[in-house]
C-alpha cells in the first residue's frame, strides 16, 4: 500500500490519522540508510535525464538502458543494479503500475547482463585488520584519553566482529559484566532491522595490553562514562562529547590509527575489523559455526564473503585471534 493507494480513499478525520500511521509504518519498513540510498540513486537518475532532455517520471526502458550504459563507466555493477531498484520504487511510489527499470524488460535486462559480463561482478573489498595489524594499531595508540578510546574501539570491534553501526550504537546499558568477560547486547543491526537483538560475548584476552575487556573498562573509567553511548568523540583538549560517534567516523578513526602505526591507510575501512576477525579465525582453523555465533551470520556462504584469504601471510600463528 502506497500513496497512490491512499489517494483512492475518501478520508475522514479518523481515517486521516490511520493513513498517517500507515505511512509511518511503511517508511519504517526500510532502514534510514537504505531510504537515503534509494533517494540519492533516483536524484542521480533525474539529473542525468535532465541533462539529456529525457523523461524520468514516468521514464521508459530505452532511457533507463542509456542511463545504466553511461553509469557503467563510473559505477560498479552492484551499484547499477541498486539504481534500477531505486527507479522502480520511485515509479511505484508515484502510482505507476509498470516500471521501466525492470530487468524482465529485454532491453534493460540485456543491457545490465552485458555490463556485468564486460566489467565483472567482483566487488572491491577492504583489507582486513588481522591480529598483527591490530597489535600494531593498539601499540601506537597515544597515552591519553583519545588513545584509551581508540584502543577500546579497535579491540571491541575486532573481537566482537562488529559492524561500525553496531559499535556506534553500543550503550552502557547494553553491557553485562561477567566473570569471564563482558556480554554486549546488540539491540539492532544491519541484518536485524526488526530489533530482535542478539548478544555477543567477549572474553578476557590472555595479553593485558590487547585485552578488549580491560581496554573497554579503562576507557569508561578514564572518560567517566556511566550511562549513555559508550564510544564518543574526544576533542584535542581531552573533553569527551555527550553524544555517541557517528558510524561514518569510525572508518576515519581506524585510518588515523593505521597512520600512527605506519600502516597503509587506503584500504582500511570500518569493515576491516569485522573482516579481520572472520579472516583471522578462519585461517586459524576456528569452526565456522563458532565464528557465526560471534558475527551473527546466518549461513556459512554469507560468512565466506568476509574471508580475505588473499591477505593472509604464510606462517600465520595458530592462535584463533592472536591476542
Amino acid at each position: 500500500m502506497d500513496d497512490a493507494t491512499f489517494s483512492l480513499l475518501s478520508p475522514t478525520q479518523g481515517l486521516n490519522e490511520l493513513i498517517a500511521k500507515a505511512r509511518s509504518f511503511i517508511q519504517a519498513a526500510k532502514a534510514p540508510a537504505t531510504r537515503d540510498a534509494y533517494a540519492s540513486d533516483f536524484r542521480d537518475f533525474t539529473r542525468w535525464c535532465d541533462a539529456h532532455h529525457l523523461p524520468y517520471l514516468p521514464s521508459n526502458p530505452p532511457t533507463v538502458a542509456l542511463y545504466i550504459s553511461d553509469a557503467a563507466g563510473r559505477l560498479a555493477p552492484a551499484t547499477i543494479s541498486r539504481r534500477l531498484v531505486s527507479i522502480n520504487l520511485a515509479h511505484r511510489s508515484a502510482g505507476f503500475s509498470e516500471s521501466p527499470s525492470s530487468t524482465r524488460i529485454p532491453l534493460v535486462g540485456s543491457t545490465l547482463k552485458g555490463i556485468r559480463r564486460t566489467l565483472g561482478v567482483a566487488q572491491k573489498v577492504k583489507a582486513p585488520l588481522l591480529a598483527n595489524g591490530v597489535h600494531a594499531l593498539v601499540a601506537a595508540c597515544p597515552d591519553k584519553l583519545l588513545g584509551l578510546r581508540d584502543r577500546a574501539l579497535i579491540l571491541i570491534g575486532y573481537c566482537g566482529g562488529l559492524r561500525r553501526s553496531e559499535l556506534a550504537a553500543i550503550d552502557v546499558a547494553d553491557l553485562d559484566d561477567r566473570d569471564a568477560g563482558i556480554a554486549i547486547n546488540l539491540r539492532r543491526s544491519k541484518t536485524d532491522q526488526e530489533g530482535a537483538g542478539r548478544s555477543v560475548f567477549i572474553p578476557f584476552g590472555s595479553n593485558e595490553a590487547t585485552c578488549p575487556v580491560r581496554a573497554l573498562r579503562a576507557w569508561l573509567a578514564g572518560a567517566g562514562i556511566t550511562n549513555g553511548p559508550v564510544f564518543r568523540g574526544v576533542d584535542r583538549h581531552g573533553r569527551v562529547f555527550a553524544c555517541g560517534l557517528n558510524p561514518d567516523s569510525i572508518a576515519r578513526i581506524l585510518k588515523r590509527a593505521a597512520a600512527r602505526a605506519g600502516l597503509p591507510t587506503a584500504d582500511i575501512a570500518g569493515h576491516s575489523l569485522r573482516a579481520g576477525l572472520v579472516t583471522q579465525a578462519s585461517s586459524s582453523g576456528v569452526n565456522p559455526f563458532a565464528i557465526m555465533e560471534i558475527t551473527g551470520h546466518k549461513s556459512v556462504v554469507m560468512l565466506g564473503r568476509y574471508v580475505r584469504m588473499g591477505f593472509v601471510p604464510r606462517g600465520l600463528s595458530a592462535a584463533a585471534l592472536g591476542l
